[in-house]
């Protein structure tokens, strides 16, 4: 499962979203079944930003948000995230040095 969170922060505010994403990504890897995550800024317009976390599973994402650390800092930083967008979605296909693997889809 993929969590991706879509951010727009101006130049000021770059410092503030920087210092709490990478506190919500400390949290959210540090969570059983969190297969890593990723905080990237376009390099085409830099006040839009993305956090990107792997879960093995929807269980893992959900239990990932239960712990109150999460509730206190990651999730006040999500409700912040546009919302024009889908910010869920299911993993149907990863790839590592060069090789494929196909995942059976969560919808099916």
């Amino acid at each position: 499962m993929l969590l991706v969170c879509r951010f727009v922060a101006a130049p000021a505010d770059a410092p503030a979203l920087l210092s709490r994403a990478r506190r919500a990504l400390q949290l959210l890897t540090a969570a059983d079944g969190c297969l890593g995550g990723e905080l990237g800024r376009s390099i085409d317009e830099p006040e839009h930003w993305v956090l990107a976390v792997r879960f093995a599973s929807v269980d893992a994402y959900r239990r990932a948000l239960s712990p109150f650390a999460v509730r206190e800092h990651v999730i006040p930083l999500l409700s912040e995230a546009q919302t024009d967008t889908p910010s869920t979605y299911e993993t149907l296909a990863t790839a590592k040095n060069g090789e494929t693997e196909d995942h059976k889809s969560l919808l099916a």
